[in-house]
């Protein structure tokens, strides 16, 4: 996770300089939690400016709060609980509320962050860095195969079913996603080397990948890959996590 800390490090120094405050989309999971506690860790909390860092999630189970599926639940045990950030800063999505009201209620939320108030966000114009995983079946975030979400144009964010017998999820849509000014996806295991695969040198409907579809037109797109995740590729020029 060292490469994950430094790109973070160095993203949120950037926009501290350049725009005063450091906004990030944070991911859920085994593979962003590690990069939380190695952030929250003594050789890392002090290079942030936490005062000046605001974070919201790309995704959310819809159980509450302390639930164990929770990625709010994670990342504050993680990372939040342990480093200084203001607690005006951190921008819960809401999972106990109903589904649909939780979507709304962050859409408003994030449009009020940004000074969109209509329409999708500019390009360019959103998250400072966007944290995203990669399932094994090329999901992100609440992002899966074939669903309808990949084809909003317009919501920021939506309520979608999860897997089968799993609670329902509240998701950012495509649209924040290809606004943000970076993308860093955190791929880990030999499991993931299928998808990643896929994704990276596949040419199939990108509705069947739906990571494919975070290319942000003025932003970074970074890969940071261990080497069981690189196994399957032809060739990478993605860094080691």
């Amino acid at each position: 996770m060292t490469a994950a800390a430094e790109r973070f490090v160095g993203a949120a120094d950037h926009a501290v300089r350049r725009r005063g405050s450091f906004v990030v989309a944070l991911a859920g999971g085994s593979t962003p939690e590690g990069l939380y506690r190695r952030l929250a860790g003594e050789s890392y909390r002090n290079r942030v400016d936490w005062s000046s860092v605001e974070v919201f999630w790309g995704d959310e189970r819809c159980v509450p709060r302390d639930d164990a599926a929770s990625n709010y639940r994670m990342t504050r045990e993680a990372l939040l609980d342990r480093v200084p950030i203001p607690a005006a800063n951190i921008h819960r999505l809401r999972g106990e509320e109903e589904p649909a009201i939780a979507a709304r209620d962050y859409e408003r939320a994030l449009r009020a962050r940004f000074g969109t108030p209509q329409g999708p966000p500019r390009a360019g114009s959103g998250f400072d860095l966007v944290l995203l995983g990669l399932g094994s079946d090329g999901h992100t975030a609440s992002l899966f195969p074939g669903s309808t979400a990949l084809l909003e144009r317009e919501r920021w964010a939506l309520p979608v079913p999860g897997p089968v017998g799993l609670p329902w999820r509240v998701t950012l849509t495509p649209v924040v996603f290809r606004a943000a000014r970076e993308v860093l996806f955190l791929v880990t295991g030999r499991g993931k080397s299928p998808a990643l695969r896929r994704v990276l040198e596949g040419a199939g409907p990108s509705a069947e990948e739906p990571a494919r579809l975070i290319v942000p037109p003025q932003g970074t797109v970074r890969w940071l890959v261990d080497s069981g995740a690189a196994a399957g590729l032809s060739g990478t020029g993605s860094e080691s996590a």
